[in-house]
This record gives C-alpha cells, sequence and structure tokens, in this order.
C-alpha cells in the first residue's frame, strides 16, 4: 500500500491509497480524519471514491500544524566528512527542524534560492508518528511509527552555514520532497537494514544502509517526548548516509537542469527536477 496526499478541484486535502501501476486513487479519508485513526485507517480496505491520477494533484499527507523534526549526522562516515570530519560523536542526536510549507511530492521542481551556488541532496528515510508519545520508551516509540516513506533533505548550503543553526538552510521553497508512505507493517524495522541510494543525473552518489544510523528512530523519537508530546501526524527524518556533495572535492552541488532521485528498499524512488530560482512561486 502507498498512501499520498491529494486535493481534488482545488479542495481540501484527502489522504489516498495509490493504486500499484499508479493510475488511480482510493480516497481513504480527509487528512484530519485519516490521522486521528491512521493506524485504523490503513488497517480497512479503501471506503471512498476510486479516481483516476490524471484527475488530482498529489501534495504531502502531512497536517499544517505537523512538526518535522530531522536528525543530522546519524551515520557515521556522513559524520566524518565535510564540516565534522576529525569532531566526537555526540551523546545525543543533532535535531533541527523542517516547516511543513518546505514539504513537497515526487516529480514537482525544486527551485535553487539566489544566492546559493547550487543545492545539495540528502536521501534518507521519513518516519511517520501515529499516537501521542509523552515520556514514552524507545520500544513504545518505535510501536507509534504507522509509516515510512523516501525523502530527500534538499540543503542550501551556504544558507545553512551562514548561522549556528541549520534552519534557514533546511526551509528553501519546495526542498522537501516525500514520496508515499508505506504503512510500517510492510516495511519492517530500520535496523535491519533498508539500502538508500541517491543518484543525480543517473550516477549513483550516496549507497548506505540504515542499519548504520546511530540514533534509531525508538531512542529518538523516546527523547524528543521527554520534552514535548509527540502528536499523530509529526514526522521524523532519519538522516543521511555519506556522499553529500559539498564535502566533496570539488564539490558538486545540484543545477537547474538536473534529476536528483532518491531509492529505498520497500519505499521505492522519488524523482525531482532542479530548476532556476525564477521557478518560484509568489507566496510559496
Amino acid at each position: 500500500m502507498r498512501i499520498v496526499g491529494i486535493r481534488r478541484n482545488g479542495g481540501p486535502v484527502e489522504v489516498a491509497s495509490l493504486s500499484p501501476d499508479g493510475t488511480e486513487v482510493a480516497v481513504l479519508a480527509p487528512l484530519e480524519d485519516f490521522w486521528a485513526d491512521a493506524r485504523g485507517r490503513l488497517s480497512r480496505e479503501p471506503a471512498g471514491e476510486t479516481v483516476a491520477a490524471t484527475a488530482v494533484t498529489f501534495v504531502p499527507p502531512v497536517l499544517p500544524g505537523a512538526r518535522v523534526i530531522c536528525i543530522g549526522l546519524n551515520y557515521l562516515k556522513h559524520a566524518a566528512e565535510g564540516s565534522f570530519a576529525g569532531k566526537d560523536l555526540p551523546p545525543y542526536p543533532t535535531l533541527f527542524a523542517r516547516w511543513t510549507q518546505s514539504l513537497t511530492v515526487g516529480g514537482a521542481p525544486v527551485p535553487v534560492p539566489s544566492g546559493e551556488d547550487g543545492l545539495d541532496w540528502e536521501g534518507e528515510v521519513v518516519a511517520y508518528v501515529g499516537a501521542p508519545l509523552a515520556d514514552a520508551g524507545p520500544e513504545q516509540a518505535l510501536d507509534a511509527v504507522v509509516g515510512y516513506s523516501a525523502f530527500n533533505d534538499i540543503t542550501s548550503r551556504r544558507a545553512q552555514k551562514l548561522t549556528s543553526q541549520w534552519i534557514l538552510g533546511k526551509n528553501g521553497d519546495h526542498s522537501g520532497p516525500l514520496g508515499p508512505m508505506v504503512p510500517a507493517a510492510e516495511v519492517g524495522d530500520l535496523r535491519d537494514g533498508l539500502r538508500v541510494r541517491t543518484r543525480v543525473n543517473g550516477e549513483v552518489v550516496q549507497d548506505g544502509s540504515t542499519d548504520e544510523m546511530v540514533y534509531t528512530v525508538g531512542d529518538t523519537l523516546s527523547l524528543i517526548s521527554r520534552t514535548f508530546t509527540v502528536r499523530p501526524g509529526d514526522l521524523l527524518a532519519t538522516g543521511t548516509p555519506a556522499g553529500v556533495g559539498y564535502a566533496r572535492t570539488p564539490p558538486w552541488l545540484l543545477q537547474p537542469g538536473d534529476v536528483v532521485e532518491v531509492e529505498i528498499d520497500r519505499l521505492g524512488t522519488l524523482r525531482n527536477p532542479i530548476v532556476g530560482n525564477d521557478a518560484r512561486l509568489p507566496g510559496a
């Protein structure tokens, strides 16, 4: 099952199941209703209308008020490349935030902001939380995850390095493409290892496995839940393997005309074109 967000004729966001061939969507529920009982909705056959994929606009199946919490430096080889080479691994994960407005879907163009020499790729897995978590243990936190999707944490490196906080460089317009969500029961435990590959114009630039993660999904959500309640619909981006562009000699960044793909076992392939800054929409 592949779960997507859709709009019909400019209406409200609904959550739907995408057919195996990608030609149809079966409506599951309005967005808010889905996240009020995500596990239950995923366990039932779609009862809503089935419509052609060409008749809808695909959007992330994400609540406007969701928190998008991201782990930085979560793969040992990635932590050892670039600006953080030679530094000790911190005892707790480096966490930063994205706003939901930065998210988009596969196929959507990603613009290079003005002032950037290009954009950097970061292929990774996102986990979706389906139950409230407050002072949760790691296993309880992991059990609350209802699905996973491929994600590209596309980064504006110049903006990221302007300040000690990373948020500016991580929230460019349409810079967070998400693939369809696959139910957790179909994915299994990330600790068993899913291959994560990123390609630029067909060339593999990242090739890692989720069993290389330093900070696991359960441990990280447990840690977060000790400070604030994690709510249904919140997302956890789990970090990227080694191979990012800025750490190369010479640096290699995404330019208008490039196509970047993230392929993850059991989650599919996420593909996005890079475009110029003039493609940014007013009010994006």
